[in-house]
This record gives structure tokens, sequence and C-alpha cells, in this order.
């Protein structure tokens, strides 16, 4: 125990050695399983995930369709006033259009293909005063775009996959909303961010001698409830089990009475085409994103419990889909949610996973020819394995430390994040070679000694430390694409080879040169 007392900073570096070792090679620590039960694919034998550039996949930059008004006098009181006149007045759905108060003035925004002299003409017709209407959406709706796409990357089980919120550092600093999934093309990621994802059930039924459609479930009252894991049911039929909250159960029952779903005969064929129901039936129609994609009739049983009070004791049925990938996509849209306003895509980049393969092994080759190189710089300075083989050691357990770290966070790493390792391989043997030079600069004569010169090492490491740290942050910081990677990594390396490395190798080195005395 004293020896580990005595040289706990080496043994904090063994324990983070066996815990990146877990991180790292632990089976069922990456790629969590999507919430539908879906599994990503593996990426390789560790836990390790790769980005575009190491694996090939897709990244794809669109912009949020809006315009925004900024100073409205918009207060919780008139918040919806406001929402509902607007709408209104552009004849828009409630949910394009959103009213948010604010410290410096509210803003409207009207989301969807509005210009921007509409929405001034909508707010001049409703009487609301305004300072402004630009083009674009409020970060408070990027924020939510970012998260409800990270939502549906998560339930799909996407593998090393991330969503930015990145602004243009040229021109008019335009934002774009950018998605980067590994192992994916264009299409898939294309189809996640266009569409929005928003599920709505319908009745459709005869009144007065016509069709109409009513809604009873929105997406919203459908997230009040429980959404099950997408499954098969009766003659192999693929669905999604729902449980409704007691409220909306109740609404729900009342407004399918209402409609006639409980009367006798309601609950015969369903033969809905080209938009239409055949004349005198009862449909219940699942539209996502304003196409139907699933219609079918009521049995008998069930209209029944509508009217008998037996559906609001067990409020669970499932939305039937013609297929099981779209009873998984209903899944994800009920889970996530639907994108509060639509994106249209400026750019995509596919990388094929052969060349991404090719930079993989370049990598790993690179960075072999870095160790060496490093390696036989030391062996030739220092000349005692003693004191070189340590250094090397410890500078190569911070790249181990770091892709443990990758690992743990699932960072999918790319060129710029190998770049930042091979930097860290530089700068980490650059601080060794310090302290190494320091403390056998004349012979060590006792460990007080030993210490003292370690110390004003160290002083100068951390001073060099803080240094590279200031200057990177900016490029850790701003949307700088791979350069922003860079910085993450060369970032934690210092912090790391600080923190623990370099004070642990000074522990070794203490060892070797103060034994006897």
């Amino acid at each position: 125990m004293s020896a580990i007392r005595e040289y706990w900073r080496v043994t904090a570096l063994v324990v983070l050695l066996l815990l990146s070792s877990v991180a790292l090679f632990a089976p069922g620590l990456a790629e969590p399983a999507a919430e539908d039960g879906t599994v990503a694919q593996q990426s390789s034998a560790t836990n390790l995930q790769y980005g575009l550039d190491l694996s090939g996949g897709a990244r794809v930059r669109a912009t949020v369709d809006g315009v925004t008004a900024t100073g409205v006098n918009v207060t919780q009181d008139n918040q919806n006033e406001i929402t509902q006149t607007v709408a209104d007045e552009l004849d828009l759905r409630l949910a394009d259009v959103r009213a948010r108060p604010g410290q410096n003035g509210g803003t409207v925004e009207a989301f969807g293909e509005v210009s921007e002299s509409e929405l001034q003409t909508a707010l001049d017709n409703s009487g609301y005063e305004y300072d402004s209407v630009d083009p674009g959406v409020t970060e408070a709706t990027r924020t939510d775009i970012v998260e409800t796409l990270q939502a549906k990357i998560d339930a799909s089980g996407f593998a090393a996959a991330n969503v930015q919120d990145v602004q243009a550092q040229t021109g008019q600093g335009t934002h774009y909303i950018v998605v980067e999934a590994a192992n994916r093309n264009v299409s898939e990621v294309t189809d996640l961010m266009t569409s929005r994802g928003v599920v709505t059930i319908y009745a459709n039924f005869p009144r007065d001698g016509e069709q109409v459609n009513e809604t009873v479930l929105s997406q919203e009252q459908l997230q009040e409830g429980q959404i099950g894991v997408p499954t098969t049911v009766r003659g192999g039929q693929p669905a999604v089990p729902v449980t409704l909250s007691d409220d909306v159960a109740s609404q729900y029952a009342a407004d399918m009475t209402e409609y006639g779903f409980a009367d006798e005969g309601a609950g015969g064929t369903c033969e809905f085409e080209n938009g239409s129901a055949n004349e005198g039936d009862y449909c219940l129609l699942t539209v996502r994103d304003g196409e139907v994609v699933y219609s079918a009739s009521v049995v008998e049983e069930l209209g029944r419990s509508f009217a008998n009070g037996e559906f609001v004791k067990d409020p669970s049925f499932v939305i039937t889909a013609t297929s099981m990938e779209e009873a998984r996509q209903l899944n994800v849209d009920l889970r996530a949610g639907s994108l509060p306003a639509p994106l249209s895509v400026e750019d995509t980049f596919f990388m094929a996973p052969s060349m991404g393969s090719q930079f993989k092994t370049y990598s790993l080759i690179t960075g072999i020819l870095a160790v060496f190189a490093v390696s036989g710089a030391v062996f030739f300075r220092y000349r005692e394995p003693r004191i070189a083989l340590p250094m090397i050691v410890t500078a190569l357990s911070e790249v181990y430390i770091l892709l443990g770290f990758a690992a743990t966070v699932n960072l999918a790493l790319d060129l710029s994040h190998i770049a930042g390792l091979i930097a860290v391989v530089g700068t980490g043997v650059d601080d060794l070679v310090i302290i190494a030079d320091e403390v056998m600069a004349e012979q060590v004569s006792s460990r007080r000694v030993f210490q003292s010169r370690f110390r004003k090492a160290l002083w100068v490491i951390g001073a060099a430390a803080a240094t590279t740290i200031i200057a990177m942050s900016p490029l850790a910081v701003l949307s700088l694409g791979d350069l922003r990677g860079f910085a993450i990594i060369t970032i934690l390396g210092v912090i790391v080879g600080v923190v623990v490395t370099r004070p642990a190798y000074g522990d070794i080195l203490r060892r070797l040169l103060t034994m006897d005395r």
C-alpha cells in the first residue's frame, strides 16, 4: 500500500489504462441498440467508431425553411392568440407558426415556403408591430431541430452519426443543419432530414352524403402515451403498439362514437384508394407527412368498446403499417417527434467505404511510422533504454487513453482526430524530454534534488500546455470543419499529459534515478 501511495500518479495512469481497455474492447459498449430494438452495424473489432473519412458515409447540409419577425410584443398571455392569428393569415397549420416571448422583444416564426413580405403582410393585417423580418429561424428552433434529428438518429440505430448547427464564417453567416453518418448513403440521410415525421390518425366517415376527414389523434396526443416496439400482429401485419393516456383515450373514444364508428355496420370494409374512400365506408387513416400510409376499418368489437367504455379502461391499440420498415419509421417518428420546420438540402458529400478503408490503413501506417521515428530519436538522444523506453511507453499511453475516451463517448474518429493523436505523441515526447533533460542536467544526489528539478520542469510544461490550450480553443469552439476535431483532440491530449502521464513519468524517472538515495 505504501508503494501505491508513493507512486499514486503511476497508479492513476495504470487505472486509466485499464478503464481505457474496457472502453475499447469490452463487448456491448459500442453502438447501443436503437429504441426499436435494431442494432447498429459493428464498425470493427474494437469499440471505436469511425467517421466519414475512415469508414465512408454521407454528410448532408441543409438550411431551415422559414422567416422570423423580431421585436414583436409577444407575452405569455397573447402568445397563443398571435400564433393562431398569424397562422390564419398565412393559411398555415398552427404547428408551422411559433410566437415566442423574449427579453428584447418577442419573435414570430413562420415555417415552410413563406416569404418575408408575406409574414410582414400577415403581421400588418393583424395589427402587430415588429422591428424586422428576416429569412431564417431562431436559435431555439434550430436547437429543437438538432435535438429531434439526433433523437431520430439514435432511435434509428445509425452508427457514428451526429447533428450540428453550423454557421458559415463568410458571407451572411447562414446557419446550416449538418448531419454526418458513417456507413450510410446520401439518400438515407437526406430522407431523415427532409421528412418532418408528422404522424396523425384521421377518421374518414360519411356525413351529409360525403366522406369527410376528422383528426382523432395528433402526434402530440400519441406521444403522451406509451409507444411500443414494432411487432407483427395477427396475419403477420407489421404494427406499432400504442397505449394512450387516460385523457386522450376518453376524447378519442368520444370522437369515434360521435363519428359513428361504434354504430352497427360501421365495422365493414374500408376501400381507400387515390385519396378517397368508397361512399359510406368508415376508415381509420394513418397519415405521415400528409400521405396516407395505411387505412383500415375498425373491427366491430373495438367499435363497441368505444361506446360502452371498455376502451377507456384499456386504451391500447396498434397502428398498423404496410411493411416492417414503415412500422419502424412510424416508431421513430412517434418517439422522436416531428421536426418543427422543414429543411432544404443545400449540398451533399459521400465517401465510398472502400476509400475510407484505404484512409484507415494509411492512418495506421502513418501512426506506426511516427512512433518509430519518435522512438529512434529518443534512443539516439539518451542511448539508455531505462530512460527512453518509459518515455515512449508513457507518450503512447496518452494516445491509448484518448482512444478509450473516444470509445466511451462514441466519438467518430476521422482524419483530423488522427492528426491530433499524432500531434499528441509529438508534444508528449517533447514534454518528457524537457523533464528528462532538466532532472538529468547534473547528477541527482537525492530525492529532494530530483523533486526540485522536476517541479521546475513541470512549471515549464504547464505554461506550454496553457499556451497550447489557449491557442487551440478558438479552433475547438468555432465551426471550422476538420480543424475542430484536430483542436479538440490536441487539447484533450495536453490535459491528459499534464494531469496524468507526465507526472507519472516523473515518478518513474525518480524511481530509476534515486533507487539507492
